[in-house]
């Protein structure tokens, strides 16, 4: 990991669970994040990946302030949230934005365009006159001609409506964005706008950035570090060039192998995934992996793999992590 002095956001020792209360499974508990360590570096793009129920939103919204976690903390620029004066967890719900998922249910129908980009500005005091203006500035900075404020969110297509929502993060002058699977939703043929817009707004307001999704292609052209989580723990975490070039943990060689490819390549087709992932309810013993990986030994099912640094900036939680992916040219 990065060094504490350079850490902009950090989680330490994170677990978060959930007691449900359907009627089938009344009193059970989900555990969401279980012991997750991360750091976010000033002017990084992090990104976090991994199958839907690993517990990537839950962590991006810790991360965010928007939910406590039941053990471990969040620090910012160094200093525990629960540490920082009232004035100054101010200025850390004002620094740090999200970005949801769903573009269609995370803006409110009833208000218009401009009252939604606003509403952080209404709330940092600033004043009428300047907010008209700032509001305007800040639709044309995501490619939205002001014309269009008074308008309602359900005259706007997917991907205006996530610009929108882009404007309204940034109308906080933030300094660190989360966002969580801002283009799952998506047209494909849009998904690149919003990447792209993404990454010109991260350079443009000297942004830091975490990136959640489950799409490692996504993650590949955006980001500078990524952790792989699996059943609500990291599982691997590298910078991106080097997760690519050589992965070291099982689950994350079945996600690179799925990522679709015009080229055939056999041994791809033996690693990609075919069960379905566990249920929370039930995580397996040792390993959490171990059900579904083809390397497993007795030892996985026993003993649980501690998240160790395998080389300078690359971790791995997998027992044979320099055994079954050597070094290239070893």
């Amino acid at each position: 990991m990065n060094g504490q002095d350079s850490a902009i956001l950090a989680g330490h020792n994170l677990r978060k669970q959930f007691r449900l209360t359907t009627a089938t499974k009344k009193g059970g508990l989900l555990t969401a994040l279980d012991d997750v360590s991360l750091e976010l570096s000033g002017g990084e793009t992090l990104g976090i990946a991994g199958e839907s129920g690993c517990g990537k939103s839950t962590l991006g919204k810790i991360l965010a302030g928007l939910m406590k976690p039941d053990r471990g903390g969040i620090r910012y620029r160094g200093v525990p949230l629960e540490s920082l004066s009232s004035a100054d967890y101010q200025q850390f719900r004002r620094s740090t934005q999200m970005i949801f998922q769903d573009p269609f249910s995370s803006l409110n129908p009833r208000m218009r365009i401009s009252d939604i980009i606003a509403e952080p500005l209404v709330i940092a005091g600033v004043e009428g006159s300047s907010i008209r203006t700032s509001v305007a500035r800040l639709m044309e900075t995501v490619g939205l001609s002001p014309e269009l404020a008074q308008r309602f969110p359900d005259e706007f297509s997917g991907g205006q409506r996530q610009r929108i929502g882009i404007a309204r993060a940034l109308a906080a002058a933030p300094s660190i964005l989360i966002a969580d699977e801002p283009v799952s939703s998506l047209d494909i043929s849009i998904q690149a706008q919003i990447i792209n817009l993404l990454q010109e707004m991260k350079g443009s307001f000297n942004l830091s950035l975490v990136m959640i999704s489950h799409n490692l292609s996504v993650l590949q052209h955006m980001c500078d570090r990524i952790c792989i989580m699996y059943l609500g723990i990291i599982v691997e975490q590298a910078p991106t060039a080097d997760l690519f070039i050589q992965c070291l943990h099982p689950y994350t060689e079945a996600l690179l192998a799925a990522i679709p490819s015009i080229s055939v390549d056999s041994r791809k087709a033996r690693v990609i995934l075919n069960d379905d992932l566990p249920s929370p309810l039930d995580i397996p013993s040792g390993c959490r992996f171990h059900t579904r990986c083809r390397y497993a030994a007795e030892i996985c099912s026993n003993e649980v793999p501690a998240l160790m640094q395998i080389k300078p900036g690359h971790l791995s939680a997998c027992h044979f992590a320099t055994t079954i992916f050597p070094r290239p040219g070893e």
